[in-house]
């Protein structure tokens, strides 16, 4: 049975079937894109949509919470209309939630294309990963990954960038313009080249409604608590508590209701497989990492440095052009060692990076950032393409779709709650350190009084008025600044520790390859 399978595996993948699944990789790096593209062009989004600075926030919340919660249910979903039918449906749906976004008269109106953008892009993502282990032979899957890869964490990278960019030579509309024709010819060529399964309509007289809902429900939820917390002072809101109540209860209820129901709509039965449960922890770890510092970065430059959108990638470039070279190493390298060592690696050199970023002060230049971002650049592919096979590769074939879309789901969801623990920490210790920083700085200490009077008398040759308080007034600035690189090298090496900490469950995996990567048991 296992040979009869090998077999069929090894037979070669036609032209059209490539077409395919590079057309449905393309719709992947879309919808990742489209998380980030709108983050540095928020101001002028917010101006066209005559909307405060917190309700623009709702142009990214709303696209989140949406995707967070198909993920899931896209399991399901790919085994009712067939993975090619469920594709053409979510990026045709994508594609013209796209035009519709370029056309939003006010800010409801954006809120909700772009919910419906975020739900019908999500469903991408973990279908185009389920492909690699259906379509490929295990010899090609290694390298599909890291093709993947590539595309899901270059998006976030380029994305900014892109969007500032669009943004100052055209205007915000050419954003969501930009999807239409790949969406258009995506559609076309998964349609025309991509058939791997078949519709099971039978499962439509079984759904579960009961735990679409709770599902719903519970990321919804989540979602809002975590993207709005530190907007709202967190549980100083009621709107806060209440749906924080709302989420804890309908998650007990959505875990009481899938495993005891005989058709649930995720199988979580899945975390039944040590590989598959440690595999999502990982993959929820590369997700606070690669979220938060993705934001951190932009932030820090921005703030700290004064530099603007095109600046600003110049330096994410490092990153990206790294994760591109080392998918020339990752390949081979998995081919060498064992994908548990490889995987411990890529976290190790991911821990390296971010500490390494974790010792910058205000002075810190491009050459600075430049090696600790190469080095998280190439342990990127590093994590990716083990924790891809090592998670999915010992599950059957029919298990895929579902697991997928739990893991999938496991990075958005480190992805979140790292940006919400990320925003509430950097108000905390930037109060903390600028008050511990306020101690250094008084009127008995030699060097505080020195660059004091050093200020005054730099005011006083631009002939301000009043140059004691503007010098007083600069000495607060400066300090302010430096209890900011404080807090960023803190969250820097809090991510480091993350990243360490997580190496502890390694040993209990177990070593995938050969007939096991194909999903294909004996």
């Amino acid at each position: 049975m296992a040979k009869i399978a090998e077999q069929q595996a090894e037979k070669p993948l036609t032209t059209g079937q490539w077409i395919g699944f590079f057309s449905m990789a393309v719709g992947v790096f879309m919808a990742v894109l489209d998380i980030q593209i709108v983050a540095s062009s928020l101001q002028k989004i917010q101006a066209g949509l005559s909307a405060t600075q917190d309700e623009i926030a709702w142009v990214q919340t709303s696209y989140l919470i949406a995707e967070v919660i198909v993920i899931p249910l896209s399991g399901w979903l790919a085994r009712v209309f067939s993975t090619r039918y469920l594709y053409v449906i979510s990026a045709g749906g994508f594609t013209l939630a796209s035009l519709l976004c370029a056309f939003a008269w006010n800010l409801p109106s954006m809120i909700v294309f772009r919910c419906l953008q975020g739900f019908l892009g999500g469903a991408m993502i973990p279908m185009t990963f389920t492909v690699i282990f259906v379509l490929f032979p295990p010899r090609l899957q290694p390298a599909m990954t890291i093709v993947l890869g590539l595309i899901v964490t270059m998006a976030p990278t380029i994305g900014p960038v892109l969007g500032g960019y669009l943004t100052e030579a055209y205007n915000w509309e050419v954003l969501f313009l930009i999807n239409i024709i790949p969406g258009v010819l995506v559609c076309m060529l998964v349609y025309r080249y991509l058939d791997i399964d078949k519709p099971d309509w039978t499962l439509l007289q079984k759904i579960d409604f009961v735990g679409i809902a709770l599902i719903a429900v519970f990321l919804g939820c989540m979602q809002f608590v975590l993207e709005e917390g530190v907007r709202k002072q967190w549980f100083e809101d009621p709107m806060i508590v209440a749906l924080t109540l709302v989420a804890v209860i309908s998650g007990i209820a959505m875990l009481i209701w899938e495993l005891k129901n005989p058709h649930p709509i995720i199988d979580l039965y899945a975390f039944r497989n040590i590989n598959f449960a440690i595999g999502c922890i990982y993959s929820f770890v590369l997700g606070v990492g690669l979220y938060t510092i993705i934001y951190l970065t932009p932030v820090y430059l921005a703030s700290v440095k004064g530099l603007n959108s095109l600046q600003i990638g110049y330096y994410l470039m490092v990153v990206g052009i790294f994760q591109l070279l080392s998918a020339f190493i990752a390949g081979p390298l998995e081919k060498k060692i064992d994908l548990r060592w490889m995987l411990c690696l890529g976290f190790s050199l991911f821990a390296l990076g971010s500490w390494m970023n974790g010792s910058l002060t205000s002075e810190s230049g491009y050459w600075e950032f430049f090696w600790p971002q190469a080095i998280r650049g190439t342990a990127l592919m590093l994590c990716f393409l083990p924790i891809n096979t090592i998670t999915l590769g010992r599950l059957p074939v029919e298990e895929i779709n579902n697991a997928s879309g739990l893991y999938n789901l496991m990075r958005n969801l480190g992805g979140a709650i790292g940006l919400a623990v990320a925003n509430s920490q950097m108000i905390y210790l930037t109060k903390a350190n600028y008050a511990l920083l306020r101690e250094s700085v008084t009127a008995t200490r030699y060097q505080a009084q020195e660059m004091l009077d050093g200020l005054t008398a730099a005011m006083a040759q631009r002939n301000l008025p009043d140059h004691d308080l503007a010098a007083l007034t600069q000495l607060t600035r400066l300090t302010l600044r430096e209890a900011e690189v404080m807090t960023f090298n803190n969250l820097f090496q809090v991510i480091a520790v993350i990243f360490l900490a997580s190496l502890v469950v390694a040993p209990f995996l177990k070593k995938v390859g050969g007939e096991k990567a194909s999903g294909v048991h004996p």
